[in-house]
């Protein structure tokens, strides 16, 4: 038997559920959780069979994105891993295997490239600035088109559950969650980074967002300049490249 939990990014919810599903699965099945960035380990600890508990992250849209991170915990058995592997590939995935660490793989390093795109709002560049040189360079959406689908709210969340362990040395970029304490949600509320009519984007930002990405730029002192499409991509992509560079260094 295999169960997969996909609930929301909530570690104690995630938690419940799986001391809900020790309870009744019977001994031996496969126990997954979809988590994106949250500790398999803490997740695992919740049941009485930590060993029989491993990652399987599928990326949105899941019925269209082929690759599978199958990640290894603390105490997460060889058979128990073969059988993830096996399932993304019944599936027609690409499954690969990870150790458990924040963001596992894909989202560590699209977090960098998010971040580095956070950094050019501060540095004078509009959010369809960064779409459209990225979607010119060849990428399916930009990151902000991107956060506005899968919804402000979860990065936010996911933001105020890190809060705690951020570096206070680190750049912090505060422009999502300021759109997010005036209800800009993303598409679901009709406003994230862009608005929406009819579920339609409108393809430039508005007063309000261009109002609160000037003011972080001020709290930083940042005197905003123009952004070239061509420094927009090579920043985006040195991120990502950096990022994998550390994890394979990590290994």
């Amino acid at each position: 038997d295999l169960v997969i939990e996909a609930v929301f990014e909530d570690l104690a919810v995630k938690q419940e559920v799986f001391r809900r599903i020790d309870t009744h699965a019977r001994p031996g099945a496969v126990l997954a959780t979809n988590t994106s960035y949250l500790d398999v380990d803490a997740i695992a600890a919740a049941t009485s069979r930590p060993q029989d508990v491993l990652g399987l992250h599928f990326f949105s849209p899941a019925n269209v994105m082929k690759l599978l991170e199958v990640v290894r915990g603390a105490q997460t058995t060889l058979d128990v891993l073969a059988t993830g592997m096996a399932v993304g590939a019944a599936l027609k995935k690409t499954p690969v295997l990870t150790g458990n660490a924040f963001g596992f793989i894909g989202n560590r390093i699209y977090n960098a490239y998010r971040r580095q795109c956070e950094f050019m709002l501060e540095d004078g560049a509009w959010p369809e600035d960064v779409d459209n040189a990225l979607t010119g360079f060849g990428f399916a959406m930009g990151p902000f088109a991107v956060a506005d689908l899968s919804g402000l709210d979860i990065a936010w969340r996911m933001r105020k559950a890190q809060a705690w362990q951020r570096d206070p040395r680190e750049r912090y970029v505060d422009i999502l969650d300021q759109l997010c304490e005036i209800g800009r949600l993303g598409r679901k509320a009709g406003a994230g980074y862009y608005t929406y009519a009819d579920g339609k984007q409108v393809r430039t930002t508005d007063s309000a967002v261009r109002e609160v990405i000037q003011q972080a730029s001020a709290r930083r002192g940042i005197a905003r300049r123009t952004l070239t499409p061509e420094e927009i991509q090579r920043r985006a992509l040195l991120a990502m490249v950096n990022e994998a560079a550390k994890l394979i260094a990590e290994g």
